[in-house]
């Protein structure tokens, strides 16, 4: 069982509130969404395991269960090309759960127009794998959002 933790300050409000319909279908996968608190902050690691994607606004970290969760930071913030994000870590580290990933500022985000929502999605898996699945309320960094099995 994989217990993914949230990666981020803020307000689970569930992936079909994401305003984005790839992930707001779970295409991509299951999961929730973070409305994080609005100032600079890092996003971490949601899980123990290893870096396999990196980019300034999304990343994904694989358990030892071959468990990959994405952390996207933002809707369409690929189109900011980097801007007000700082990458931490390398693709192909280890990391662990709580350790910083991306620097990066919700406001900035919000102010180029784009929505700081930020969608944790269970990559390849199906909806009745993720148990206890949080999609609402305030949580904080390392607050459970889901198990996965």
């Amino acid at each position: 069982m994989t217990n993914v933790t949230s990666p981020l300050t803020g307000r689970a409000i569930g992936l079909t509130a994401v305003p984005d319909p790839v992930f707001s279908g779970a295409m991509v996968g299951p999961g929730t969404a973070i409305d994080p608190v609005r100032e600079p902050s890092e996003a971490v690691s949601p899980v123990d395991g290893i870096v396999v994607s990196l980019h300034p606004h999304a990343f994904v970290v694989v358990d030892s269960e071959g468990h990959g969760v994405l952390t996207h930071l933002g809707i369409d913030t690929v189109q900011l090309n980097g801007e007000g994000f700082e990458l931490l870590v390398n693709k192909g580290d280890t990391v662990a759960r709580g350790q910083g990933i991306v620097r990066w500022d919700p406001v900035a985000v919000e102010a180029a127009g784009k929505s700081p929502v930020c969608p944790i999605v269970a990559l390849e898996a199906t909806a009745d794998s993720l148990s206890d699945l949080r999609e609402d309320g305030d949580v904080k960094v390392g607050d459970a959002l889901f198990g996965w099995q």
